[in-house]
């Protein structure tokens, strides 16, 4: 889902095609050419494409105000409107802004607050606040559900659009109205944007009882997230830890070759990572442990929540079906499935559309369901207030008896 932490984005690059005088003659003749390229027709009939040129032509006609007709936006929303109906919250048309802003943030180049945001039930809400962001700072949570920014609702926007309108230039301020469970009514809070950069992992060697235990939360799945890792495990070794608690929670994701990396110090080489499927279009693709398993004989806990998703999730399902490993905290997000950005389309407009789901190695799907733990621990409001983590806390209980 990702070229960065949001998501995996597997991209692929087209041939660009052109909505005009000849895909209509085109689709009267029952195909179209383009270059060596044959598309085929879209609609089922002709009565379908002449459904849209009747209502452009009737606004073109009725409507009173002219100078609001403007074709290229018409055929803009017409396009987002066609991928909206669909249903999937992150198959996504995007204008040429909207496709500039989009790379803009694959890059990793921005400014804002710091969070993942997604779609649940309808709903945009916050996947996670990074760690030491302006969000996580203002106090933000996984799970808060975002009805408005600066005044604009959400219930009709896209996760893009409404990352769009979070992001702006460090300094600035950004108003979003929250929604959190047990509270009576949303409340409005003020956050001020930054540059963001988000730590890759951390590593604390605890004392548990006289023996050693390594703590390794991992914030996110970026680029050198595996270098980092590799510190982490030569830090291990050379203290003489012998049993591990990994924190997934609040991490949003990353890239799929990192989170198969780090599995593969986990897992027996050739052991199955997570399954890609296609719904029946192709065969699917098993990813795999590439070693080196030097921890294949560590007692592991893995620590999730609502915030863990994509990546983090795809590790903690291989953990828990290849090695029986327990998962502790609450049912991760549910965010299994795979985009392909399909670029080169009319005026550099593109497409982000949904193409796999990802499957745990049992054959599970991750998507909309979520990971449940093993162990439930959920965090209370007074618990936050009061800087417990019952969660650390029982995954340090449990890992001391394996």
């Amino acid at each position: 889902m990702k070229g960065r932490s949001r998501v995996f984005f597997i991209f692929s690059f087209f041939t660009a095609f052109s909505i005009v005088g000849s895909f209509v003659l085109g689709f009267y003749l029952g195909k179209i050419y383009f270059g060596k390229y044959k598309l085929e027709p879209c609609f089922s009939s002709s009565s379908d494409i002449a459904l849209l040129c009747d209502v452009y032509h009737r606004l073109e006609e009725k409507f009173v105000d002219k100078t609001k007709i403007d074709s290229q936006k018409m055929i803009y929303g017409a396009a987002a409107g066609m991928v909206k109906s669909i249903g999937d919250p992150y198959t996504v048309f995007f204008t040429p802004k909207e496709t500039k802003h989009f790379e803009e943030n694959v890059k990793g180049s921005f400014e804002g607050v710091g969070m993942e945001i997604g779609i649940k039930k309808n709903q945009l809400q916050v996947i996670a606040p990074l760690e030491g962001t302006p969000a996580q700072k203002a106090g933000l949570r996984a799970g808060d559900k975002i009805l408005e920014i600066n005044g604009t609702s959400t219930s009709d926007l896209t996760i893009d659009q409404a990352a769009d309108l979070i992001r702006g230039p460090k300094g600035t301020e950004v108003e979003l109205t929250i929604l959190r469970k047990n509270w009576e009514k949303p409340k409005k809070i003020r956050i001020v944007r930054d540059v963001i950069k988000i730590p890759s992992l951390k590593l604390e060697i605890k004392d548990v009882k006289g023996e050693k235990v390594a703590y390794i939360k991992i914030y996110q799945f970026s680029e050198r997230t595996g270098e980092d890792f590799s510190k982490a495990a030569d830090k291990i070794l050379e203290d003489s830890a012998k049993k591990i608690i990994l924190d997934l929670r609040n991490n949003p994701g990353g890239y799929l070759v990192v989170s198969q990396q780090i599995a593969g110090w986990f897992l027996k080489k050739g052991e199955i990572v997570v399954i890609e499927d296609f719904g029946g279009k192709k065969k699917q693709k098993v990813y795999r442990s590439n070693g080196p398993s030097v921890f294949i004989n560590y007692p592991v806990v893995v620590l999730i929540n609502n915030g863990s998703a994509s990546a983090s999730e795809i590790l903690a399902g291989a953990l828990r079906d290849n090695r029986k490993v327990k998962l502790i905290g609450e049912t991760s997000f549910g965010k299994g499935s795979v985009q392909e950005l399909i670029e080169g389309l009319k005026n550099n407009s593109s497409l982000k559309v949904t193409v796999a789901r990802w499957l745990t190695p049992k054959g599970n799907c991750i998507n909309e369901k979520g990971l449940k733990p093993d162990i439930e621990v959920k965090m209370t409001e007074k618990d936050y207030e009061e800087g417990k983590d019952p969660q650390l806390e029982k995954a340090l209980e449990i890992i001391k008896n394996l």
